[in-house]
């Protein structure tokens, strides 16, 4: 970093000591010493090299667009991809692919030879995670995409978060644009923890402090822990859940939260 090197280029040139090389224990069965220096550089630099044409670039579909449309379209691009792979170097015909399929997702010989390119790589890859990720987008390729097999949302994995990972699992699916113009306040005291909270929501921003109900907000809720698990997957309505003040307060909280997949909905008895 000190001589001007980008994190790219200082992975692509970094050696281990002969003396850690030689010992098993020091290789990349679990990460790699290339994706590793990668990210010291950016915890130090952030992600901008200092290539100020580097600065604002185009997100992946509309730069794959541009670069594919430069190169004379995309059979021209996959041409030049399957030469880089008759040749061995995977690298450069993953990174003609990439902007080949993110411009024309349906073009199957661009998804067929994209999909080989990166079993080649993982075959070539001695760490596990890199070698699972280049795995997994072949097979994406191929099949579509799989899913994860862990239910994060499931009954007893829930249950252990605290309530300050509760209310922070609201905070990240608040719609910042639809919730903009929202001033929200409300209390809520779980019962069964003797401990209360005084929630907000201001410029988009969902935030929670620890304190007693001071009896200015317009809404408090007394429930308990599992009963707050069940508000927070959408349940208004059955017992277990007392309401003093105006319960629109929360009604305008749930109509700004992004819903994400219905396959991960909080669903407790």
């Amino acid at each position: 970093m000190n001589r001007g090197f980008t994190g790219a280029e200082i992975a692509e040139d970094f050696a281990l000591p002969p003396a850690l090389v030689a010992e098993w224990s020091t290789h990349g069965y679990y990460g790699s010493v290339s994706h590793n220096v990668k990210a010291v550089y950016q915890r130090y630099m952030g992600w901008f090299d200092g290539n100020p044409a580097r600065l604002w670039p185009h997100p992946p579909q509309a730069l794959a667009e541009r670069y594919v449309a430069a190169i004379g379209g995309v059979d021209r691009v996959v041409e030049l991809a399957q030469q880089a792979y008759d040749a061995g170097d995977f690298r450069w015909a993953a990174t003609l692919l990439d902007h080949a399929v993110f411009a024309s997702p349906a073009h199957e010989t661009a998804t067929a030879l994209y999909a080989d390119t990166l079993e080649q790589l993982a075959y070539g890859s001695e760490n596990g995670t890199w070698r699972n990720f280049f795995l997994s987008g072949a097979r994406e390729l191929r099949e579509g995409n799989f899913g994860t097999p862990t239910a994060t949302a499931s009954p007893a994995i829930l249950i252990q978060l605290s309530p300050e990972q509760l209310f922070d699992s609201v905070a990240i699916r608040v719609d910042g644009p639809r919730a903009w113009e929202l001033d929200l306040v409300f209390d809520i005291t779980l019962t069964d923890l003797g401990r209360s909270f005084h929630l907000t929501l201001r410029n988009g921003v969902f935030v929670y402090v620890e304190r007693e109900p001071s009896g200015e907000a317009p809404l408090h809720l007394t429930l308990t822990k599992p009963r707050l698990l069940r508000l927070v997957g959408g349940d208004t309505e059955s017992d277990g859940l007392t309401v003093e003040g105006d319960l629109g307060v929360l009604t305008q909280l749930v109509g700004v939260l992004d819903q994400g997949d219905p396959d991960f909905d909080i669903v407790l008895p």
